[in-house]
C-alpha cells in the first residue's frame, strides 16, 4: 500500500471450500496438502475447484466461494458490495473481518476494523448491554476511558436506556440490532463493515443508520464497506460499488453503473430497454419495450427531473384486435405493487399489425430508485393469455438533490403532482 490514502488492499484473494466438510474433510487430503507444501509445490486441490454457481450441480467436491478478488479502498470512502444471493458477498466480508482466512492472496489494511455481519455479532448473550459495549470496545483495542467517552452516545442511539443493564439474551431482535449497529458505528474503528443490517430495523432506524453511516464517512473520514440488497440504500450512501457474480468481481465503478449492471445480470434484462424474440403466441408478438427521458437516447440514464417516455412495440395478427388489450403492473424494488396502467383506460385501441404505444410520465413523477415492470395481454377484459413478470427493470436516478432530512429521497416511490387551490 504505497498510497497513503489506501486503507484496504485486496490482492488475488480466493477462498475455497470442500462441500459438506469442515476443512478438506479427510486425513489423506490434509497430508497431500502438507506434503506439497514441504516440497515447495502448489496445493494440489487449488486446481480442481469449480466456480461458485449454485444453479449447476457440478462434478467437483471443491468450490471457489470467491476467486481472484482485487480492489483497493481509500480512506473516507463508502463502497457498496452488491450481487445476487450466493455471489460471495458474505464470504468476502468474513475474510475482510478476519473471521476466516483466504485460501490464496493477501489482505492488507490500516487501522482497526469493526464488523457487523449478523445481528449481535460478537455479543455474549449472558452479559448485559453495558458489559457488551465494553467487551466490543476492548476487542477493538480501545481503552476503557475511550469506551466510556462514547458510552452515552451509543446507548442513546440504540434507544435502550431502560434495558442497558439487562442481559442481551432477553432483547428483542430489534433491540439487538440497534445496539449492535450503535456499537459498531460509534466505537472508533478506521474501517466499518456492515452486512445488510438495515433489513432488520424499522423504517425510522434504517434512516438513522444511513444518516450515521453518512456522518462516519463524510464527517469523520472513516471507511465503510456496505453490503445490501436495497439498491436505494446503496445509492444513497455509496459513491462507488463492487458487483460480485459467481464468486468473482464483474464490475467496479460508480454506484449508478454498478446497480445498472446488477439489475441487468440478476434479471437477465437490460436496464431501461429490452428487445424480444421469444414472447409471442400464434397471433401476438412483443417486439420491444424501452424507457427514455424525453428527447434523449435510451442509452442515457433516466433522471427524475425530466419527462420519461415509455414505449412498447408489438404486433397483433388477428381479425378481432378489439378483443385484446394490454396492462402493465409497476412494482418497486421490494416487490410491492405501485400501480397498474393500460392504454385502454385512455380509449387507445389495439389494431391489427404493428402497434407502437407510448405514454409519458411527467418530470418528478418517479423518485430515484429501481422499478420492475410486468406485462399482461388480456382477452375479452377477463382472461390473461400472456403474462411476463418483471419483463424489464429500469433505474431512475436523482436530480442532484441535497441529502436533507430524508437523505435525498422523499417518502414513497412516486411523487405525483396535483392541482392545488388556496381560497
Amino acid at each position: 500500500m504505497n498510497n497513503k490514502n489506501i486503507v484496504l488492499d485486496i490482492e488475488n484473494v480466493s477462498k475455497q471450500y470442500r462441500l459438506g466438510e469442515v476443512g478438506t474433510g479427510t486425513l489423506s487430503h490434509d497430508l497431500n496438502r502438507w506434503w506439497a507444501g514441504i516440497r515447495g509445490k502448489e496445493d494440489p486441490y487449488l486446481k480442481i475447484g469449480e466456480t461458485n454457481d449454485r444453479t449447476n450441480k457440478g462434478n467437483s467436491d471443491y468450490v471457489w466461494a470467491i476467486k481472484d478478488i482485487n480492489f483497493q479502498v481509500e480512506q473516507g470512502q463508502a463502497v457498496g458490495i452488491i450481487g445476487r444471493n450466493g455471489a460471495g458477498k458474505s464470504t468476502l466480508l468474513k475474510l475482510l473481518s478476519r473471521v476466516t482466512k483466504p485460501t490464496t492472496g493477501s489482505i492488507k489494511y490500516k487501522g482497526r476494523i469493526a464488523s457487523l455481519l449478523e445481528v449481535g455479532t460478537g455479543f455474549h448473550p449472558e452479559m448485559t448491554g453495558r458489559e457488551n459495549i465494553y467487551l466490543n470496545g476492548a476487542i477493538l483495542g480501545m481503552t476503557r476511558r475511550e469506551i466510556t467517552r462514547k458510552f452515552d452516545e451509543i446507548v442513546a442511539f440504540a434507544g435502550i436506556e431502560r434495558y442497558v443493564d439487562t442481559p442481551v439474551k432477553r432483547y428483542s431482535s430489534g433491540m439487538y440490532v440497534r445496539l449492535a449497529f450503535a456499537v459498531a458505528a460509534h466505537l472508533e474503528s478506521e474501517i466499518l463493515i456492515v452486512d445488510e443490517v438495515l433489513a432488520v430495523g424499522d423504517a425510522e432506524f434504517q434512516k438513522k443508520c444511513l444518516g450515521k453511516m453518512g456522518d462516519v464517512t463524510q464527517g469523520e473520514g472513516r471507511t465503510i464497506l456496505f453490503v445490501s440488497h436495497n439498491m436505494a440504500a446503496v445509492k444513497t450512501l455509496c459513491e462507488s460499488a463492487i458487483m460480485l457474480d459467481k464468486g468473482m468481481i464483474s464490475y467496479v465503478g460508480s454506484t449508478e453503473e454498478a446497480i445498472s449492471h446488477y439489475l441487468g445480470a440478476s434479471n437477465g434484462k437490460i436496464s431501461n430497454q429490452r428487445a424480444f424474440n421469444d414472447i409471442k403466441n400464434n397471433f401476438f408478438e412483443l417486439k420491444e419495450i424501452y424507457f427514455n427521458n424525453l428527447n434523449q437516447s435510451i442509452e442515457n440514464p433516466l433522471t427524475e427531473n425530466n419527462d420519461i417516455e415509455f414505449t412498447t412495440i408489438l404486433e397483433l395478427n388477428t381479425s378481432l384486435p378489439e378483443r385484446y388489450h394490454i396492462t402493465y403492473h409497476l412494482l418497486n424494488e421490494y416487490g410491492e405493487a405501485l400501480f397498474s396502467i393500460s392504454p385502454s383506460s385512455s380509449d387507445i385501441k389495439l389494431h391489427q399489425g404493428v402497434n407502437k404505444l407510448t405514454c409519458t410520465f411527467p418530470k418528478g413523477f418517479f423518485q430515484s430508485g429501481n422499478y420492475y415492470l410486468s406485462f399482461f395481454l388480456i382477452e375479452d377484459k377477463a382472461k390473461a393469455v400472456l403474462v411476463e413478470k418483471d419483463i424489464i427493470v429500469f433505474t431512475v436516478t436523482d436530480a442532484d438533490r441535497e441529502l436533507g432530512v430524508y437523505l435525498g429521497r422523499e417518502p414513497g416511490f412516486i411523487r405525483p403532482k396535483f392541482n392545488w387551490i388556496n381560497q
